[in-house]
């Protein structure tokens, strides 16, 4: 069975993520790009792809465990001699991301640790001597408070980078119909690949599609859209302010209800809202106005 690359971490919020890269970019750390400033607390593990839903109950199990915590940032320090790393120091209420990590170190996302577990938010992985003596000097009253409410669940992919796959919020879910027929619920930023899953099960594969329209080798056009659950939906349709009236939109939409046609689908949708000559454009093409659910459609069949 293939295998998947995780690994369990707190990401820092955007706003304090963006300073931290910053850091990272003075510093010239090779991870940057590839990896988003966190904290770890399950370092890279390989897992059976068919395991990702036991590691995603892990993930929700230890979160619905945990509160919201705060700890401090800073200032910086190394692991040299045994490694050139420079990371921020993670002070404060510490407890808190010991009793997290142990709870999400469990199978299938266990694995053998080789050091001490030290809670930090690496800079540079591989700095120089010279780099980590100057950054500490001189970062040395660096401080930042960060408040973590959720967990994360990477994975790698092609050329080593690390995205999120999965989040879960540090409370316990919400629980509706106690005594009857229970339904936990969880709000996260995205769908985690259970639900995607599920989304696909149920829905159909959503699939993009993208139309182009080019003149003497220059876009004038574009059309962007996705076929789902057995509809052809229109994201948006762009064309050149300069080469408007000269039948590209036309020619754009065409292309689109051809796709659309081919796909099987027997009509195609859109939520863009547009001026009153973007609805007569529609309109003449055959599109319909659709109050209750989309604002217009065309039907293909």
């Amino acid at each position: 069975m293939p295998k998947v690359r995780l690994g369990v971490a707190l990401l820092l919020p955007s706003s304090l993520a963006a300073e931290v890269d910053g850091l990272r970019r003075a510093l010239g750390d090779g991870a940057l790009g590839r990896i988003p400033p966190h904290l770890t607390l399950v370092p890279p593990v390989n897992v059976a792809e068919g395991r990702l839903p036991e590691a995603l109950g892990v993930l929700r199990r230890a979160a619905a465990a945990t509160r919201p915590f705060g700890v401090e940032l800073g200032p910086p320090r190394t692991f040299l001699p045994d490694s050139p790393v420079l990371y921020l120091a993670v002070e404060g209420d510490v407890a808190d991301v010991h009793a997290l990590r142990g709870r999400v170190l469990r199978d299938p996302l266990a694995r053998t640790i080789s050091w001490p577990f030290v809670p930090h938010v690496t800079l540079a992985e591989s700095a120089s001597p010279e780099v980590i003596e100057a950054a500490v000097a001189a970062l040395g009253r660096y401080r930042a408070e960060v408040r973590f409410d959720r967990v994360h669940l990477l994975r790698e992919s092609a050329g080593r980078v690390w995205e999120p796959i999965a989040e879960a919020p540090l409370r316990p879910p919400a629980v509706i119909g106690r005594g009857g027929l229970p339904v936990e619920l969880g709000v996260t930023t995205h769908l985690d690949p259970e639900a995607a899953g599920f989304c696909e099960q149920s829905e159909g594969a959503e699939r993009s599609f993208a139309v182009t329209a080019r003149r003497d080798q220059q876009v004038v056009g574009v059309a962007t859209g996705f076929v789902r659950g057995g509809l052809a939906h229109l994201s948006r349709v762009l064309v050149d302010a300069g080469r408007r009236r000269q039948g590209i939109g036309s020619h754009l939409l065409a292309a689109v209800e051809s796709l659309a046609a081919e796909e099987g689908c027997p009509a195609i949708v859109t939520d863009v809202a547009l001026d009153g000559a973007g609805e007569a454009f529609l309109c003449s093409r055959g599109w319909v106005a659709c109050p209750a659910k989309h604002r217009f459609r065309r039907e293909l069949a």
